[in-house]
Order: structure tokens, then C-alpha cells, then sequence
């Protein structure tokens, strides 16, 4: 094996070694291509040049590497592949806390981008934009798609992309076309496009295109992005699709009816619990994806029964800033068990003893590293192999929580945390180095990131609590509003539901608005 790995190098001799990293000594989850799964190479070295891997050896030390190449110690450490977030909205950090008890009918009238507008300044978006970011780098995601729907005017729009560009992640920038009071459906075409002309100072962000008005939308509203979807054939579509109880739709077979699921552009659907078979079979008919994020769709109460049964057109998505963090590691674990969980029901439902565990640590770090690259349909991302992009996430295997590992992908999937990553390169560059971020103007971002997340958060309690009864967006005779069971952990009378903490001294209003609190717990 080790011959066929260093023979991989013999086209990469002509090039400028001096961009050199050779990442020696540690354990790497590589893949391969030939059996389509993970290959863990112990105590080997990864060599990168410039923005790609160069190089895989099964020694520490291997001969013939150039003396001017930087060499990092990786003994007793796990180096896999940077993790893929398919799916987030990275304006929405400023709001962080605020959403921890809503639903997903209450995030639509307090946090959604229509809810946010007045809110944000393009200050406030590029700064909520760039802490998200480097959120998501210290955690060792190096690539995103985020369906950006903070396109509230052309400058709080820029802002996300200006802040994408700023913090050195690999960003999918996906602007969602809407229409929006002062800022038309062919006032946001004709800036996408000027956007899409627009030279970045490198190829980490790509512009992708956002939509969700296909079943909704005006009707031609949505044949212009259909047309410019086809026209200019952008790297990526993102679409929130909901379905089942949701009386909003956007499934990839309205959306093929439109023509756009068999182009060159990748097409993500995020969520998708209307999953049906039909669907699942024009997922992969024209291989497009679907984006799972676990933690919210739990959170938030979507609804999941059939996602499972596509995991080969799935990959793994983060959503809302407001309510989770950007580790991919927690949503892969999270999906890991709650499938497990499910298919273990099915068996006992029968009344019998599952004999085998239905899902795999290898699969779950697949669908969070590999599985992203295929929906971005971007072979290069999400997987150590020569030729792939250097995007890599070093765990140290000696902290208390991965002391004594011997699986490398258990490991990671089911101990590491956040804190045991050491070192995060994105395109060859290290954006995380011995546990700090390498972003040289990362203290001033906070200064100004806590003023504005501070004054959003102001502006957004002055205002009266939702009331949500009735129907659900004026559905009538369809989806109504219905009432889960509180849950109290406190045994006789109990303590209630709860105040959310929401900082300024938790001193409450009687409108202050808190999703998921009742007024008399205000």
C-alpha cells in the first residue's frame, strides 16, 4: 500500500515545496476511493503543498521529503477531514440563546429572516456573519453552505458575503431570492448576478443560489429563478423543504417540474421529513441531496420517519446559530443514535431482540465529512486522499475525554469534543493552530460582535410575545395549533416551565418576548 501511496506523489515533484506541511506521526482516516470507505493509517504522515494533500505515507518520518517542509508532530493524534455543514444561516448568531425552548411555528413569527429584518444593520449581519464563521472553523468545520436569507436590501445582503470572504472558511454563499419590501425579485436577480461576476482573493467562496418560493412563491418570481438557475448554472441550489404536517412544500418533485433538478448545479434540500418513496427515488434518480440537521429538526419538532431510508443521498446540516453550535460532531452523533433508536423500535415492536446494531460510527462520519462533499457535488472536499483539498481537523488522542481510544472513528464520532481539536487547516493554511484560532483580528471581532448582539437582542425582547392560536399561517381546516405536554423534573407541585435566562440582569417585562415561555412565567 505504502508504494502505491508514494507513487501518488510523482506528479506533485514539479511543484513549489517551500507552501510545504508534512502532518507526521499521527493516525488518519483516509478513504479510498477503489472500496468507497475509510482507510485508517496508523502512525503514518500526510504531506500538503499548497492547497492540496500531496501525499499519504504508513510511516512517521517517510524518505525524500524536501528539508524547507514544515513538519508538525501528530504523535498520539487523529487527523481526519475538515466536516461539512450543508445547511445554516449564519446571520442568525447575533440571536444565540434566544430560541432555546421555541417551536418551529414560533421561530417563523420571532426569528425568521421576514421576523429579523428590521433588526439587522449590515454592520450587525457581517459581524454575526464572521463570529459564525469562525465559529464553525474552531470546531473544525471547514466548509459550509449557508442559504443566506438576510437578503434584506443589497448591503445587508453584501455584508454576509463580504464577512464569508473575510474568515478564510470554505463557504457556499447560497443569497435566498424573496421578495421584500423594497428590494424586488429582479432587483435581487440582477445583484446575484452582479455577485457572480465579482473575483474573490481566493476559490473558498463559491456563490450558490437560495430559494424556497416554488410552491409559495409568485408564479413569476419563480420562473426567473428557474431561469437563472438553468442560465447560469450555479454551483449550488438550496431549498428548505418541510412537507408532511408543514403546509409548505418545495419537494424535489415540484421543484423538477421546474427543470432544475437535472443540471450541473447541485441541489440540497434541507430537512425533507415529507419524505415519501417517490421522492427518495428522484433524489437519486438525479442525485440531489438531502440535508439532515438533527439537533434542530428534534428541537423544533419537523417531524422524521423516513429520512434514514435515504442516507446514500444525505448528508448533515447545523441550521440556526440561534440555538445550536456549529459542531458537526454533535449532529453526527445526535443522527448516529436517534436512527439506531428508531430501527431498534422497529424490531422490538415485533416483540423481538435486535441481534445486530443497525448503523455504523463509519457512516455517521461519513455523512459528516464525505457525504457533504458528494451533495456540494465536490469530490475534492470531505475525504484525505491525494489530490483532495487540505482541508483537515487534528484531535488530540491524549486529552481526558479520548485517553485510551483504539478506533480512531469511534473515536471521534462518539468522545471528541470541540475542545480536543488542536490544529484546523482550510486550503492548506492553518485556521486553528495549538487550540487558538489564527484570525489576527479575532479579539476586535468580539468587542464589536457583543455590542451588536447585545443591541439586536434589546431590540428583539422590547417586542409583545406571539400568540400563537388558530391555525397555522391561516391554513384553515388543515394545520391547526395543538399543544404538547409540558414536562416538569421537579417532583409535587414542580417549578413550571421556566424563565429563559436572557442576560441584562434577567430583569423580565410583561412583553418582553420569549418564545417557548408562557406570560405568567415572565
Amino acid at each position: 500500500m505504502r508504494s502505491t501511496l508514494l507513487a501518488s506523489l510523482a506528479s506533485y515533484t514539479g511543484a513549489a515545496l517551500s507552501a510545504s506541511v508534512l502532518l507526521s506521526g499521527g493516525t488518519i482516516i483516509a478513504f479510498d476511493e477503489d472500496s468507497n470507505s475509510l482507510n485508517v493509517i496508523r502512525d503514518g504522515a500526510l504531506l500538503v503543498t499548497d492547497d492540496r494533500i500531496v501525499g499519504l505515507y504508513e510511516e512517521a518520518n517517510p524518505k525524500g521529503i524536501r528539508g524547507d517542509v514544515e513538519i508538525v508532530d501528530c504523535t498520539h493524534k487523529i487527523i481526519t477531514p475538515g466536516f461539512i455543514d450543508t445547511h445554516r444561516h449564519g446571520w442568525q448568531t447575533a440571536l444565540k440563546t434566544l430560541g432555546s425552548n421555541s417551536t418551529l411555528a414560533e421561530y417563523f413569527v420571532t426569528f425568521s429572516s421576514y421576523a429579523a429584518k428590521p433588526l439587522y444593520t449590515p454592520e450587525d449581519v457581517y459581524e454575526s456573519q464572521l463570529a459564525g464563521l469562525l465559529e464553525a472553523i474552531n470546531a473544525g468545520v471547514t466548509t459550509t453552505l449557508d442559504h443566506a436569507h438576510n437578503m434584506w436590501n443589497t448591503e445587508r445582503a453584501e455584508a454576509g458575503l463580504d464577512a464569508s470572504v473575510e474568515s478564510g472558511a470554505r463557504v457556499f454563499w447560497a443569497p435566498a431570492i424573496d421578495p421584500t419590501n423594497g428590494y424586488s425579485v429582479p432587483d435581487q436577480i440582477k445583484d446575484w448576478k452582479k455577485w457572480n461576476k465579482r473575483d474573490f482573493p481566493n476559490d473558498l467562496v463559491t456563490l450558490g443560489v437560495a430559494y424556497d418560493g416554488w410552491d409559495v412563491g409568485a408564479p413569476e418570481d419563480t420562473l426567473a429563478v428557474a431561469k437563472l438557475i438553468k442560465d447560469t448554472k450555479p454551483a449550488v441550489l438550496t431549498i428548505h423543504w418541510l412537507g408532511g404536517v408543514w403546509p409548505i412544500d418545495s419537494s424535489p418533485s415540484l421543484v423538477h417540474s421546474f427543470g432544475v433538478l437535472n443540471t450541473s448545479t447541485a441541489v440540497v434540500f434541507s430537512h425533507g421529513p415529507g419524505l415519501t418513496a417517490a421522492e427518495a427515488e428522484l433524489l437519486r434518480a438525479t442525485n440531489q441531496f438531502v440535508s439532515i440537521t438533527p439537533e434542530s429538526e428534534m428541537h423544533y419538532g419537523h417531524g422524521h420517519t423516513f429520512s434514514h431510508h435515504i442516507h446514500e443521498q444525505a448528508a448533515l446540516g447545523v441550521d440556526t446559530h440561534l440555538a445550536f453550535s456549529t459542531d458537526i460532531l454533535t449532529q453526527a452523533r445526535l443522527w448516529l443514535q436517534r436512527t439506531r433508536s428508531r430501527l431498534f423500535d422497529e424490531v422490538m415492536h415485533k416483540w423481538d431482540i435486535p441481534a445486530r446494531n443497525p448503523m455504523s460510527v463509519n457512516q455517521a462520519f461519513l455523512l459528516a465529512t464525505r457525504q457533504g462533499a458528494l451533495a456540494l457535488r465536490r469530490p475534492d472536499l470531505g475525504a484525505i486522499k491525494v489530490g483532495a483539498k487540505a482541508d483537515l481537523v487534528v484531535f488530540d488522542g491524549r486529552t481526558p475525554g479520548m485517553l485510551g481510544w483504539a478506533d480512531p472513528v469511534a473515536a471521534v464520532i462518539l468522545h471528541a469534543n470541540v475542545g480536543d481539536i488542536t490544529h484546523v487547516l482550510v486550503d492548506g493554511k492553518f485556521a486553528k493552530r495549538d487550540g487558538k484560532l489564527t484570525y489576527t483580528k479575532y479579539a476586535e471581532l468580539v468587542e464589536r460582535f457583543l455590542l451588536s448582539a447585545e443591541k439586536i437582542r434589546k431590540d428583539f425582547l422590547a417586542r409583545p410575545l406571539p400568540v400563537l392560536a388558530g391555525s397555522f399561517f391561516g391554513a384553515e381546516g388543515y394545520a391547526f395549533y395543538g399543544s404538547a405536554k409540558d414536562i416538569d423534573v421537579v417532583r409535587g407541585q414542580g417549578t413550571g416551565y421556566g424563565p429563559l435566562f436572557r442576560g441584562t440582569g434577567d430583569k423580565t417585562t410583561a412583553n418582553a418576548a420569549v418564545p417557548g415561555t408562557k406570560h405568567d412565567e415572565l
